[in-house]
């Protein structure tokens, strides 16, 4: 009786089919952006094929591109702000919801917080005009001292270019990865840390067999959403990488992301042709957070499924 009740009540109908449309709605979006991005970036992908995303050169003089200097920089930027994060994030979720008294708890969660909302720009100056400054002077002389014989650090200190950008984006993910780190690691339930506690575990145990394990999946969102900020970045790390499209095993050394080029060069493109080529490389950036994403998903899923959670 209730179900033919709630079957045939027309404002349950509406709200169903109403929640209905919206989905398709966005749908159908999503896949409005692919077909037109598409559509622009057609000219490119006809005139260099497929291999426009694995071409090593953009020379808009000789109407030749290809984005995998791009892809590079940013996939190699990202990574570098996820392995500067992560640990942070971790450390200071785990401080502020597990160790710290509730009086420096709430201050301390509320500041980490207000970092997410500082606009990108300002961290652009701030990369520009203190971060870089520093590196320069203080850090990356000491690295290419004492490290110069990993191609990774080689390099003269020039203090913008791909560590500065790494650095920042660390910076600004790292509010969105600790947010959703404590909130996951709330929602353990407190009779999974009193029971770690009744066999005898210590702090760190109760930590790593209670609170770590059951927040795998929930730790992976949260890389994957840092992540996915990560790449589509765009003023901050245009101020702070020193936009030179190539490729080079040094952290020291400038390079370019998909959004800083696009950022740069839409708004001046003269031809066709490179206004495809710059479309094309949106579409890489798309296809790329895609692909991030998926993977992100899979990963937590394979986690959902080892760890019976």
């Amino acid at each position: 009786m209730i179900k033919k009740s709630r079957d045939h009540h027309p404002g349950d109908k509406i709200f169903f089919y109403s929640l209905r449309g919206v989905s398709f709605l966005t749908v159908g979006i999503f896949l409005l952006m692919i077909l037109f991005i598409g559509k622009m970036s057609l000219p490119a992908l006809q005139q260099f094929g497929f291999k426009f995303f694995f071409i090593n050169d953009w020379n808009p003089i000789e109407e030749f591109y290809g984005a995998l200097p791009f892809i590079y920089g940013t996939l190699v930027s990202s990574i570098i702000a996820l392995c500067i994060s992560l640990p942070v994030s971790l450390g200071m979720a785990l401080f502020v919801n597990e160790v710290a008294p509730r009086w420096l708890a709430v201050p301390l969660g509320f500041l980490v917080e207000m970092l997410a909302a500082i606009p990108s720009i300002v961290y652009g100056l701030w990369g520009l005009f203190v971060l870089a400054p520093f590196l320069r002077t203080h850090i990356q002389p000491p690295l290419s001292e004492h490290l110069g014989f990993i191609p990774l650090f080689d390099g003269p200190p020039l203090g913008v270019g791909m560590l500065a950008a790494g650095v920042i984006l660390a910076f600004m993910i790292t509010p969105t990865i600790s947010t959703i780190c404590r909130e996951v690691f709330a929602a353990v339930p407190t009779v999974m840390r009193e029971a770690a506690y009744g066999l005898g575990a210590t702090k760190w145990e109760m930590l790593k067999l209670a609170v770590f394990r059951a927040s795998v999946p929930g730790v992976g969102a949260a890389v994957m959403l840092g992540f996915g900020r990560a790449l589509g970045e765009t003023m901050a790390v245009t101020m702070i990488i020193g936009n030179v499209p190539q490729i080079k095993v040094s952290i020291f050394e400038p390079a370019q992301t998909m959004a800083s080029l696009i950022a740069n060069e839409y708004a001046e493109a003269e031809t066709n042709l490179q206004l495809a080529a710059l479309t094309s490389v949106g579409l890489a950036l798309f296809l790329v957070s895609l692909l991030v994403n998926g993977a992100a998903r899979f990963v937590i899923w394979k986690n959902k499924h080892k760890y019976k959670i």
